[in-house]
């Protein structure tokens, strides 16, 4: 694996796993882990934030407790900085090498890169990692359509459950290209589908329990193989437009099984 031996920079910075959040578990008891890759920049020389780091933690509380049962662990992975920067995809070389130190620490478990803005953009890059089984991507922030640039690629997806869920009036990660995203993405792979959160924003605020309830109920289908609630099972199932543009009903998660 030499291509993470290289993760690095002049200044000293490596990523980080740190330690779990929100549980106990030892490394004998775990049965999966979920990564959680915190928001970033298009372009910065700056260091992680730590404004970003503490907004992934409730979601990954949240997951350590709803999935103790089976071992599950969450970790906030730190990144080498903030910025994305370009073709470096810095980012997603992170969440990859984080892929990687899971399962040297746990072995052979199924992972779920999980991530919001920036760290979708990440995650949505990294799931070619073979312990990688699923991708949660909150709005997901994405470049421009640019016919002079290769398109985000798609085919490290097939093979993984993916979940994509944006806020409607999200003002800085645009809706719509995570719709046409989500597209090209279940044409390539029909475990693919894709939530819209109605008059949210970026940080998904104003429906924050449901969006929680729907990462739940998505990470621990995915991970362990529970049943899918219906509006995530018929969602996947789904045909474009359909199972792209579900709404996510207010109230998720107060009766999520039939």
């Amino acid at each position: 694996m030499a291509q993470f031996a290289l993760v690095g920079t002049t200044d000293g910075r490596r990523p980080r796993l740190g330690r779990p959040v929100g549980t106990s578990h030892t490394q004998s008891a775990v049965g999966g882990v979920v990564l959680l890759l915190p928001d970033g920049e298009a372009s910065s020389a700056r260091g992680p934030s730590v404004l970003a780091h503490a907004a992934a933690l409730p979601l990954g509380r949240r997951l350590a407790r709803a999935g103790r049962a089976e071992g599950l662990v969450a970790h906030v992975v730190r990144y080498r900085g903030r910025g994305w920067n370009g073709t470096d995809a810095r980012l997603a070389e992170d969440a990859t090498w984080a892929a990687a130190e899971a399962v040297r620490r746990y072995g052979d478990v199924p992972v779920c890169l999980a991530g919001h803005g920036m760290g979708a953009r990440a995650a949505l890059r990294a799931a070619g990692h073979t312990a990688v089984n699923s991708v949660l991507a909150m709005a997901p922030w994405l470049p421009e359509d640019d016919m002079a640039a290769e398109p985000e690629p798609v085919r490290q997806l097939v093979g993984r459950r993916v979940l994509v869920v944006h806020g409607t009036t999200d003002a800085r990660s645009d809706p719509e290209l995570s719709y046409r995203l989500a597209e090209r993405v279940k044409k390539a792979n029909r475990d693919t589908c894709r939530f819209e959160v109605h008059s949210d924003g970026h940080a998904l605020r104003q429906h924050h329990d449901e969006v929680l309830s729907l990462a739940a109920d998505f990470v621990l289908g995915s991970l362990f193989g529970r049943p899918y609630s219906r509006p995530v099972a018929d969602a996947l199932a789904a045909p474009p437009p359909l199972g792209l543009r579900m709404p996510l009903a207010a109230g998720f998660g107060r009766s999520l099984r039939p």
